[in-house]
């Protein structure tokens, strides 16, 4: 079975949501054979590369809200983090254009590495002290090479602009194809379509129902959950 997600590492739900989605997988009976796949989508695909500012700058400037409401919201997102077991910085991070990471993580798909990479850019943005938005491509490269990527290969994708761009531009278009106007968004075996950063009990479902069947992408009965869309990122309320 094969599952794709739909993510943004500027995503603070894409990073709850996938250590949710995780933690169901690990208890799937069939998980050896689930392959899964990660699929590009911007939350801020208009933004200058070097257009980068704080997060909760970002948050009061394109939301209206306060100070205090942006923070507030920081430090709910970290304790939902905390939850699963995530590090979460709730000061001082940045935000800033996606698009270059979504770039190697197609070259890293092509190296057998994009679920390490995927990993090592969040905890990057959400966990460490050092930007991934305003060290320039050195530190782009150095988190590839972390992940197990080849130096060389990511300077000459992050040297090129073009490389694997029409890449990330067909998942985003695929993504709207599907109905997804927010992220995470996962895609079982393309018969069952899950939004969101669910408890790890809803995918557990997810998995367990898609097993085997073939029929039309159908969103699954969810309720509620937290996403990142165009409008912004849920805000939890405890």
């Amino acid at each position: 079975m094969k599952v794709e997600i739909w993510s943004d590492i500027a995503c603070p739900w894409c990073y709850v949501g996938k250590a949710r989605f995780e933690k169901a997988l690990a208890a799937f009976p069939h998980r050896d054979r689930v392959e899964v796949v990660h699929r590009s989508f911007e939350l801020d695909p208009g933004r200058a590369k070097g257009d980068v500012q704080p997060v909760i700058t970002m948050l009061t400037r394109k939301y209206g809200m306060s100070e205090a409401q942006a923070q507030a919201g920081e430090e709910n997102l970290g304790a939902q983090a905390a939850a699963e077991g995530l590090e979460y910085r709730t000061r001082d991070r940045d935000h800033g254009n996606t698009f270059d990471m979504h770039r190697l993580l197609h070259l890293a798909k092509e190296r057998g590495r994009q679920d390490e990479l995927i990993q090592v850019l969040y905890r990057a943005n959400f966990a460490e002290e050092r930007s991934v938005f305003s060290e320039g491509d050195e530190r782009l490269v150095e988190l590839a090479v972390a992940a197990g990527l080849d130096a060389e290969d990511a300077r000459k994708v992050l040297a090129d602009p073009t490389a694997y761009a029409d890449d990330v531009r067909a998942d985003e278009r695929e993504a709207a194809e599907l109905g997804a106007n927010g992220v995470p968004f996962f895609v079982l075996d393309r018969t069952y379509g899950v939004s969101g950063a669910q408890p790890a009990e809803v995918f557990t479902q997810a998995l367990t129902q898609a097993w085997g069947e073939r029929s039309p992408l159908q969103l699954l009965d969810q309720g509620d959950a937290d996403a990142c869309g165009p409008d912004g990122c849920a805000v939890p309320q405890s």
